[in-house]
């Protein structure tokens, strides 16, 4: 009888034990799905230019969950925004970094993700024709072929970029292609130009193209910018999950900003994305690197993203506006600040994009 007892005490612990663990277990997942708008060249898994391509190249991710076995899971989208978009609207996206035009489209349309941090702010456009081309400025493109994403934060660059040249999407033949394809098209001649970002700067280089336009040291409502998303689901089910994948996405631009003085660091970890060390350091030269990958979602990034929600709306990319406020969670953000003891070290941009110091 006592042994009896002894072994049926032992399987009790033992369900009871067996039952924590799957307590345990339903606390986390067991894999992280991180979405990125874009590949790298011939196709890498990779890219550039802002804090949630630097989380994916330093695995801060891979580092900061496996101790907990959980796999981090990053797909990289050729279709760009709207790739990023559909993942998210079947439930197979967790994160994704998504730049202001395929996610004012989103949360327009009812996608159930909520604005996380900033990722990036005043990313660069430049227009690119073949060396050869007779075009020289944005008014001589009227009647051309020209390449743009479509859907993308490059889009909206786009068209705002012809009006300032009084030209609209009426006046050129708008073509929707992907950054490599316009690229490689570039190089063949089969269109008259491309908008992109600084990696067509490797084909001036190469001598094979003419940038003829940049917003480089010009008005910043014309560039592009980023945020860092979480899906709706995640984020209420694993809480404490999703405060550990802010703190790392905070550490990645935390890193960015601890090397801007000097980026050679940087440079070498976004190459490899196959996109040139020398396009990166032209780029980024006289930009302030610590500011413009900020994770706060201060003024600055508010009043960008209304002005993004009107003109996206004017331009008939999307058919409604919405309240930017209302799309925000900055708890985990200002608990991961706060537990990294990083209160104060970006200080909120005003509506200018400059640091206001004493404000926190």
């Amino acid at each position: 009888m006592a042994r009896f007892l002894r072994i049926l005490l032992t399987v009790l612990l033992m369900s009871g034990l067996v039952g924590l663990t799957s307590e345990a277990r339903a606390d986390a997942p067991s894999v992280i799905r991180i979405g990125y708008p874009g590949v790298g060249i011939g196709n890498r898994p990779a890219s550039f230019g802002n804090s949630i391509a630097t989380l994916h190249l330093r695995g801060l991710l891979e580092d900061e969950f496996k101790k907990d076995g959980i796999k981090i899971q990053w797909t990289f989208l050729r279709g760009a925004g709207p790739a990023v978009n559909e993942l998210f609207a079947n439930g197979l996206l967790d994160f994704s970094h998504l730049g202001d035009l395929p996610s004012v489209v989103g949360r327009a349309s009812a996608l159930k993700y909520k604005v996380l941090g900033s990722s990036g702010v005043r990313g660069n456009i430049y227009v690119s024709v073949p060396a050869d081309s007779a075009v020289k400025n944005l008014k001589e493109l009227r009647g051309k072929k020209v390449a743009v994403q479509k859907g993308t934060s490059t889009h909206l660059a786009a068209l705002k970029i012809l009006e300032s040249a009084g030209l609209s999407e009426k006046d050129v033949r708008l073509i929707n292609m992907d950054t490599n394809t316009a690229k490689s098209a570039i190089v063949t001649k089969d269109i008259d130009a491309a908008f992109g970002q600084a990696d067509y700067l490797a084909l001036q280089d190469q001598g094979v193209a003419r940038v003829i336009f940049t917003t480089k040291g010009g008005d910043a409502k014309l560039t592009s910018n980023g945020l860092f998303l979480g899906s709706d689901d995640f984020i209420h089910k694993y809480p404490e999950i999703t405060k550990r994948v802010v703190k790392s996405y905070v550490l990645a631009a935390k890193w960015l900003a601890d090397n801007e003085k000097e980026p050679l660091p940087i440079f070498q970890l976004w190459s490899k994305s196959g996109n040139p060390f020398a396009a990166f350091k032209r780029d980024w030269q006289g930009e302030n690197i610590k500011y413009r990958n900020s994770p706060l979602v201060d003024a600055y990034v508010a009043s960008r993203y209304k002005l993004q929600i009107e003109e996206a709306k004017r331009l008939g990319l999307t058919k409604k506006t919405f309240s930017f406020e209302e799309w925000v969670d900055s708890s985990f953000l200002n608990q991961a600040l706060k537990e990294l003891n990083l209160e104060g070290f970006w200080q909120p941009r005003d509506l200018a994009g400059n640091p206001t110091p004493g404000k926190s």
